[in-house]
């Protein structure tokens, strides 16, 4: 690909993912010193933490995405590209997009993780992950049917499969997710049926591990399991799935759980890019970097964010966090100027600012430093470091009135089912149904062009 060049010729600097890192190495490098070029295959930039809010009717699409071109507008040296790449040649310095290839000095790969399967990737298409805003649309599309379909439904067994919600993972995902979904159910959608109650919905969170919220103090997992009981969701620890079938699911090899919805929040594994580095991988994918962030053996290459194993004090990988990622691409962005102006490279220091997970309405936990908060005061702390963290005026101000609305009103005006009633509710083919005198007739599906 042949890019104009600009006057000076500054190095190029190729950016890979316009999440959190990709778009802070961006703002780092925003004089002339270098010619950035940040490519994605989607043309905005998502902020995923609040994805689940989106996948249970909380929040539109828009609320949470803000184009990429937009948030870098700004900055002159600076290019967008929507593209997919499909590999990297770090001899010849190149990035192998799907039809063409583009050169770099330097290179910054931010393509993230995505959700591992262990080995069962034919479960993802019964159980959705969370990690794209098409995964939050359908995820959406089939919390809200499976009540439509219960509404319809005349068999007790069938209605309860139909109104069981089975989240796998006990991360910040899994628990966001399932306390989202017991408010659907218990507050926001209580008075909308007349032939089921919502409130009969049974919300199962199943983990793997000896307690949800590993990452978190004993303490605070244990108050936040406590808060998922108290509105209704079943917490199951120390349980694993064997199965994921259309219509149910088997847990530990025995346990048979009727169910038509499974979502999907446990276990990731890194970006498939980060092989053809030729670096060290460690059991997820992700490629062990220098404390410099450096790929060993390729100075000009930095991989920052989920796909990186990048130790912090503590020895162990920093986890796949927003602020980790942030902080990568800054310290990313920093050193690459460096480097252009032959000097050393500092080793990335993690500054650690808490971590948080809301359970439910106006309930959460947070870790910050050595204080630790829960409740009330944790679920508002939690509400302005996402609103600050939010890109775009309009985005902060549309969701802090989203989220206003909802905790006084008990609504949530993102519950929309995308597709006609024939799309939803497809027939098998021609079958048979019983007509008034009692004979088989032949049912036909008719569609109509809209």
């Amino acid at each position: 690909m042949d890019l104009p060049a600009y006057p000076n010729k500054p190095p190029r600097v190729v950016i890979i993912g316009g999440g959190f890192g990709g778009l802070n190495v961006a703002r780092a490098l925003h004089g002339d010193e270098a010619d950035v070029v940040v490519i994605d295959r989607r043309n905005y930039h998502l902020f995923q933490p609040l994805l689940y809010q989106v996948a249970t009717a909380g929040l539109s699409p828009g609320d949470i995405a803000y184009p990429i071109r937009a948030v870098l507008s700004k900055y002159r040296m600076t290019r967008t590209l929507l593209a997919d790449v499909v590999a990297i040649d770090p001899d010849r310095k190149k990035v192998l997009l799907h039809d063409d290839e583009l050169d770099y000095d330097y290179l910054v790969l931010a393509t993230g993780a995505k959700y591992s399967y262990f080995g069962k990737d034919d479960w993802e298409k019964i159980a959705p992950p969370l990690k794209r805003l098409e995964d939050a649309l359908e995820i959406r599309r089939r919390i809200l049917l499976a009540f439509e379909k219960a509404e319809r439904e005349s068999d007790s067994a069938k209605r309860q499969a139909l109104l069981t919600f089975v989240v796998v993972g006990g991360g910040p995902t899994g628990v966001e997710l399932a306390g989202a979904i017991a408010e659907i159910a218990r507050k926001v959608m209580v008075d909308d049926f007349r032939s089921i109650d919502p409130r009969d919905a049974r919300i199962i969170l199943v983990e793997a591990g000896p307690t949800i919220l590993s990452q978190f103090p004993k303490n605070l997992a244990v108050k936040a399991e406590s808060e998922l009981k108290r509105i209704g969701c079943w917490v199951w620890d120390n349980t694993k799935v064997t199965a994921v079938e259309r219509d149910h699911v088997m847990l530990d090899g025995e346990r048979r759980i009727d169910t038509c919805t499974v979502l999907w929040a446990a276990g990731v594994k890194a970006s498939g890019l980060g092989r053809d580095l030729g670096a060290e991988l460690d059991r997820i994918g992700r490629v062990i970097v220098n404390p410099d962030l450096t790929v060993p053996g390729h100075p000009e290459i930095f991989v920052i964010g989920d796909l990186a194993n990048c130790k912090g004090e503590d020895g162990q990988p920093l986890p796949g966090l927003a602020p980790v990622a942030m902080q990568q691409g800054r310290s990313a962005g920093a050193n690459i100027l460096r480097s252009i102006r032959k000097q050393p490279l500092e080793a990335f220091k993690y500054l650690d600012k808490g971590t948080m997970a809301t359970v439910g309405r106006a309930a959460a936990i947070a870790k910050i430093g050595k204080v630790q908060l829960t409740g009330l005061v944790a679920w508002l702390a939690w509400l302005f470091v996402h609103i600050m963290y939010l890109v775009g005026f309009r985005n902060r101000v549309i969701v802090l009135i989203n989220w206003a609305w909802a905790y006084f009103r008990m609504q949530r005006g993102a519950r929309l089912i995308y597709g006609d009633v024939e799309h939803l509710f497809p027939p098998v083919g021609p079958h048979e149904t019983v007509g008034p005198e009692g004979e088989a007739v032949q049912a036909i599906e008719r569609r109509t062009d809209s």
